[in-house]
């Protein structure tokens, strides 16, 4: 294991991570003996584990994400879904990946966040829009590979 790699860790945008993709991360953690810091402004139940860790934020707009990304190092995964704190990870150097297992990319981030921008304007206009699918199996499904690939580059 590379220098770089051997001190990567898991980044989790966890106030609004879905439970069942903690659970998966928790379970990674143990196994692969990487660091996962759940960062939220709200209390976050995690097991004890020299590798799990939860940080409380003050409950500021973006305070999660703005510690995130003070705090996340080049080789590192963040875990959100929150668009532009995905941006500015991947500006930072870290690799991006959503809860639904879909990893941003330097190539797709700008895209991802012009949409996101996009229906955010529909929406201020007055516009009624569904908001996002529930967390299903293949979401899961899709996260647990995704998850699966990185860490097969730690080993």
């Amino acid at each position: 294991m590379s220098e770089e790699t051997s001190r990567a860790k898991i980044w989790v945008d966890a106030d609004a991570c879905p439970n069942p993709v903690k659970d998966m991360l928790f379970r990674a953690a143990e196994r692969k003996q990487v660091k996962v810091i759940c960062v939220a402004n709200q209390l976050i139940r995690v097991p004890v584990s020299p590798f799990i860790s939860a940080i409380r934020v003050s409950a500021g707009f973006d305070e999660a994400d703005n510690y995130i990304v003070e705090q996340v190092k080049v080789g590192d995964l963040v875990i959100t879904a929150d668009i532009p704190l995905a941006g500015d990870a991947i500006n930072n150097g870290a690799i991006a990946l959503n809860p639904r297992g879909t990893l941003y990319t330097e190539q797709n981030i700008r895209q991802t966040l012009t949409m996101r921008d996009f229906m955010e304007e529909l929406r201020s206009s007055g516009v009624q829009l569904d908001g996002p699918n529930s967390f299903s199996q293949a979401d899961k499904h899709a996260f647990a590979q995704a998850l699966d690939k990185w860490l097969q580059k730690l080993a």
